[in-house]
C-alpha cells in the first residue's frame, strides 16, 4: 500500500468514544496512522493519557476529551461541539465505540440500575452526542458517523439485558439517521465486527478457550474505510467486514 493510499484520512478530525476500550483504542490508532487528528473521548483519564502518548508518535497529535457518558447530558455534548469547533474548526468523523456491560444476568436477578446504565451509555448517549455534533459535521464536505454494533444472534440471546437491548436499538438508530441525513454531507453506517478479544467480551468468555475472537486491530481498518470517501459505498448499511490481517 502506498503512503497516499494509507493516509486516506489526512487532514480530517475524528472523534472516537470509548477510546480507551479494546476496539476504541484500535480504531483510534488506525485513524491516526491514516492521517486523522483523533479526539479521544472516555472517562478513564490515565488510560487516555497512555493512548495519547502512543498515538502522538504514530501520526498527527491527538487530543483528549475526558467525559463520562453515564453522567453527561445534552448540555455537556453541546459544550463539546463548541470546543471542537473552536479548537479544530471542523469534525469529519464520529465513531461510537463506548458500551456498558456488567456481565450476563438473568432478568429476575438483574439490577435495574445496571439495565438503565447500559441503555443510557449504549443508546441514549450516542443519540444525544450525534444530535449535538451533526450541525458541525454538516460543515464538512464529507463526514461520517459510525456506530459499532454487536451481532444480534449473539446479544439477542438470554441474559444479555440492557446491553443486548441497546444493540438492537442502535440498528434502528442507523436506519433512522440514514433516512434523515440521506441528502446531506453527513453519512451514517453501522459497523458489526466479528468476535474480538476485548474487556467486554472477557465478561462472558474465558480468553484461553475463546478461539473465535480476534485482536480488535484486525477490524479497525474497516472503520477507517467507513470514515474515508470510500465509505460512501456503505452509506446506510450495517457492514460486517472480513478481518484485515494486513
Amino acid at each position: 500500500m502506498s503512503d497516499a493510499q494509507s493516509r486516506v484520512l489526512d487532514g480530517r478530525v475524528v472523534l472516537v468514544t470509548g477510546a480507551h476500550g479494546g476496539f476504541g483504542s484500535a480504531v483510534a490508532r488506525a485513524c491516526t496512522q491514516a492521517g486523522a487528528t483523533v479526539v479521544l473521548l472516555g472517562h478513564k483519564v490515565p488510560k487516555l493519557n497512555r493512548l495519547y502518548d502512543r498515538l502522538a508518535s504514530e501520526g498527527p497529535e491527538p487530543a483528549i476529551y475526558p467525559l463520562d457518558l453515564e453522567g453527561a447530558g445534552p448540555d455537556d455534548y453541546a459544550q463539546l461541539a463548541e470546543r471542537l469547533e473552536s479548537g479544530f474548526g471542523r469534525l469529519d468523523g464520529l465513531v461510537h465505540c463506548a458500551a456498558e456491560f456488567r456481565g450476563l444476568t438473568p432478568l429476575v436477578h438483574a439490577d435495574p440500575a445496571d439495565f438503565a446504565r447500559s441503555i443510557h451509555v449504549g443508546l441514549t448517549a450516542p443519540w444525544w452526542l450525534t444530535q449535538a455534533l451533526v450541525p458541525l459535521m454538516a460543515k464538512s464536505a464529507d463526514a461520517s458517523v459510525v456506530f459499532t454494533l454487536d451481532a444480534p444472534e449473539r446479544v439477542g440471546a438470554a441474559y444479555w439485558g440492557g446491553y443486548g437491548v441497546s444493540q438492537f436499538g442502535l440498528q434502528g438508530v442507523v436506519r433512522i439517521l440514514h433516512a434523515e441525513l440521506a441528502n446531506s454531507a453527513v453519512r451514517v453506517a453501522g459497523l458489526m465486527p466479528g468476535p474480538m478479544r476485548t474487556p467486554l467480551r472477557a465478561r462472558t468468555w474465558v480468553e484461553e478457550t475463546d478461539r473465535q475472537a480476534l485482536d480488535p486491530a484486525v477490524y479497525a481498518p474497516a472503520c477507517v474505510e467507513l470514515l474515508s470517501p470510500a465509505g460512501a459505498a456503505h452509506r446506510g448499511d450495517v457492514w460486517s467486514p472480513s478481518p484485515s490481517l494486513g
